[in-house]
């Protein structure tokens, strides 16, 4: 997770820039950099956090606790506080809030006890995360073995740990798939791999965490609704799973085992959404690909894309992203950009315009 600081200054002054940002279905949540938490768009399910089941338009603080982590699922949100607690809200109809139950929250609820949570992701209905000892926990629904036990549970409603390892570095969640990166550089993968979204050759589902070829220089994963994506240490990009929209990156049907994106060995991140990616090169430019159907793409069309494509000219994009439907990603400047899907204002700019060009978010002071 990126370190926050703490912005001084009288009230009048501009509003801290954000730090980190996360996009569900119809919601986004960002936390700047005075670790303040604010999210806007869709929340019927109580997503937003602040209370109520009233959709934002503009982004609207939750509590006045202090976060240095988020991740948004399709209708629910988790974050890490500034002392290691885990607390999820929103939809909990498979138990991915990890309390306990299956009760919808309005508001945040703590999950567990534990002080050392290092990071989480949100999936559909289920959960991951990770502790600063290494190990992986998971929780929610389990159907096609997502939660990584075996699927000896078919819906568990506090965190599980995952076998044994206390290697784990870090956890991205599909919509029935889970990926894991190992602190000696090594990529596993489980649950449903129906459209080759798992990377192990052949589109069957694994119940535990299968190990992606033997390669020991995976820098970073990311799962998508039924694809995933991923970097390595020489720069070089991955994909494989679905290919419906082109969010593979590449022209074809499903792969079952990663395939190069392209020839290029300059990139430093990339985030899956629901058929849609982003990844940033070393120079600071912004590239996605994938469903385009409402403008997520950013190129101003809403044409679908095989190939990445160059979200205008800016080279100051970082790789803290989040995309979906919408897709939001903050510069170096540290302003925060939204655009695509704005049907439940989760764009953030008080309106419910669809934008197929990023747009600026605006804070309050």
């Amino acid at each position: 997770m990126i370190g926050l600081g703490v912005t001084a200054g009288p009230a009048s002054a501009a509003a801290p820039a954000p730090a980190t940002v996360a996009a569900g279905y119809a919601h986004t949540c960002a936390i700047r950099t005075d670790a303040s938490l604010w999210c806007w768009g869709s929340n019927a399910s109580g997503q937003i956090g602040d209370g109520t089941a009233v959709n934002r338009t503009t982004p609207v603080r939750v509590g006045a606790a202090t976060w240095a982590g988020i991740d948004a699922g399709t209708s629910y949100t988790c974050a890490v506080r500034t002392d290691g607690t885990l607390w999820c809200w929103g939809s909990n109809t498979r138990g991915q809030l990890g309390d306990g139950s299956t009760v919808k929250r309005t508001a945040p609820v703590q999950v567990g006890t534990a002080t050392t949570w290092a990071s989480v992701s949100a999936g559909d209905s289920h959960t991951c995360g990770v502790r600063t000892d290494g190990t992986l926990w998971c929780w929610g629904f389990n159907r096609l073995g997502q939660l990584g036990d075996g699927a000896v549970v078919y819906v568990q409603t506090t965190p599980l740990r995952v076998g044994t390892a206390a290697t784990w570095a870090s956890v991205t969640t599909g919509f029935a798939h889970t990926c894991a990166t190992r602190t000696d550089g090594t990529l596993w993968c489980w649950g449903d791999s129906s459209s080759g979204q798992l990377g192990t050759g052949t589109p069957s589902y694994q119940t535990t965490p299968t190990q992606i070829g033997t390669a020991t220089s995976w820098a970073g994963v990311t799962a998508g609704y039924t694809f995933t994506c991923a970097t390595r240490t020489d720069g070089t990009l991955w994909c494989w799973g679905d290919n419906g929209y082109g969010q593979l990156g590449v022209t074809g049907s499903y792969q079952a085992a990663p395939i190069q994106v392209g020839a290029v060995t300059t990139w430093t991140g990339v985030r899956a959404g629901f058929d849609t990616a982003c990844a940033t090169r070393t120079d600071g430019s912004l590239w996605c690909w994938g469903n385009n159907a409402t403008g997520q793409i950013g190129d101003g069309t809403t044409t679908h894309r095989y190939a990445p494509t160059r979200v205008g000219t800016a080279t100051t994009w970082t790789s803290n992203a989040a995309t979906g439907y919408h897709n939001c990603v903050i510069r170096t400047d540290g302003g925060l950009w939204c655009w695509g899907n704005n049907a439940n204002a989760q764009l953030g700019d008080g309106t419910t315009t669809q934008r197929t060009a990023p747009q600026l978010v605006t804070f309050p002071a």
